[in-house]
C-alpha cells in the first residue's frame, strides 16, 4: 500500500494559519531534454557570464560541474525549470527539462549575453583596457526574472555574503521543489510567491534572517506579480518601481537589475566595499564614498556597472586594514 500513493504534504501551524511544507517526493527517471544550439557573435566565457547568478559554493539553485557544464534552476512564468549549458568550441549548447523548459531555451541567447553589447565600452583608464583585453568573454546576462535575483539580494542586505548566503541555502533547500530532470544532488527550484509569504517566522530565524529582511521578503511577494511586470521595463523605471516597496532600496534594486536586465549602467551604490575598490583602483583612493566612485565612473556613463565589474575582475583591491566581519548568528538566540 505504501507505494501506491504519494506522500501527503506536512502543515505547520504559522499565525494562526497553516503553511504546507512541500513533500519530497522521489526523483522520477528524467524524461529527455528539450535541447537548443546557439552561436554567439563573439568570444563568450560561461563562467565570467553566469557568475552573478550564484549565491555562494552551496547555492541549491546553480551548479557547476568538473566537465564544465553550468546548472540553472528557475521558477519561469509557465512553471520549475531546469537548465544544463555546456560550451564546445564556439557553440553553446542548451538542455533543459520541466515545465519551464521551453521557456528557459527561448530566454538562453538572452541569459548569455546576446542582447549585450561590449562594443560599447570604451576603457578610459590603462587598467580597464588590461582587464577587457584578459577577458574578452564578458558579458552581461539578462534572466527576464526579477524575484530570483531580488528575495537573495534582500537576504544580503547589511550582513556578510557568507551569512546572507547560508540562508539562501537553507531557504530554498526546504521550502523550494526538486530540481526536474537529472541536475546534481540538492538542487531545487526556490519557493513559489505564496509559498515564501507562509514561510513561519521561526524558521527565517532558524535561517540567520532578522525580522527587517524578512518583512522585505514578504511585503515583495505580496506584490510579485507586478514586480515581475518589471522585466519587460527600461532598466531604470523597474528600479523605480522595485523601490515603492519599503525596504527595498537603491544597492538592493541595482543589483536586481543587473541579473533580470543585464543593465550596463546601473552601478551598485550604498555598498560596504565597492567605493573604496573603485577608488583605489582609479585614483589610488581607498577611502573614496559613494560620490567619489561616481565621480571616477562618470566618463563610462551607459557602462559604469561593465566598468565595475572589469575593475573587480581585475584583481586591484586595496590592502586589508582590519579583520573581517565576525560572523553573526541569530538562529543562537
Amino acid at each position: 500500500m505504501a507505494g501506491r500513493f504519494a506522500p501527503r504534504p506536512t502543515r505547520t501551524t504559522v499565525r494562526g494559519g497553516h503553511v504546507v511544507v512541500p513533500a519530497r517526493v522521489p526523483r522520477q527517471a528524467p524524461a529527455s531534454p528539450r535541447v537548443r544550439t546557439w552561436v554567439p557573435d563573439g568570444p563568450l566565457d560561461l563562467g565570467l557570464v553566469l557568475g552573478p547568478l550564484r549565491r555562494g559554493t552551496g547555492d541549491p539553485t546553480f551548479r557547476t560541474t568538473p566537465e564544465g557544464a553550468a546548472w540553472r534552476t528557475s521558477l519561469t512564468p509557465v512553471g520549475p525549470g531546469t537548465l544544463r549549458v555546456t560550451q564546445r568550441g564556439e557553440g553553446i549548447r542548451g538542455e533543459a527539462w520541466g515545465p519551464g523548459a521551453d521557456w528557459l531555451l527561448e530566454q538562453l541567447p538572452e541569459l548569455l549575453g546576446a542582447a549585450d553589447d561590449p562594443a560599447a565600452f570604451v576603457p578610459r583608464h590603462r587598467l580597464l583596457a588590461h582587464t577587457r583585453h584578459r577577458r574578452p568573454g564578458l558579458r552581461l546576462l539578462r534572466t527576464g526574472l526579477v524575484l530570483e535575483s531580488l528575495i537573495p539580494s534582500i537576504l544580503e542586505q547589511k550582513v556578510t555574503t557568507g551569512d546572507a548566503y547560508r540562508a539562501w541555502r537553507l531557504l530554498v533547500r526546504k521550502f523550494g521543489v526538486p530540481a526536474p530532470g537529472p541536475a546534481p544532488e540538492r538542487m531545487a527550484v526556490m519557493p513559489a510567491p505564496r509559498t515564501w509569504a507562509l514561510i513561519p517566522s521561526w524558521e527565517w530565524h532558524r535561517a540567520g534572517v532578522d525580522d527587517k529582511r524578512a518583512s522585505t521578503v514578504l511585503r515583495a511577494v505580496r506584490v510579485a506579480a507586478r514586480l515581475e511586470e518589471a522585466a519587460r521595463m527600461p532598466a531604470e523605471e523597474a528600479r523605480a518601481r522595485l523601490e515603492l516597496v519599503s525596504g527595498i532600496g537603491p544597492w538592493t534594486s541595482a543589483e536586481t537589475v543587473q541579473r533580470s536586465h543585464g543593465a550596463a549602467d546601473s552601478v551598485t551604490t550604498g555598498d560596504l566595499h565597492l567605493p573604496g575598490i573603485v577608488g583605489w583602483a582609479l585614483a589610488g583612493d581607498r577611502d573614496a564614498d559613494d560620490s567619489v566612485m561616481l565621480s571616477l565612473l562618470e566618463p563610462y556613463a551607459g557602462q559604469r556597472h561593465r566598468a565595475a565589474r572589469l575593475i573587480l575582475l581585475s584583481g586591484r583591491t586595496p590592502p586589508r586594514r582590519a579583520p573581517r566581519m565576525p560572523h553573526g548568528d541569530i538562529a543562537r538566540f
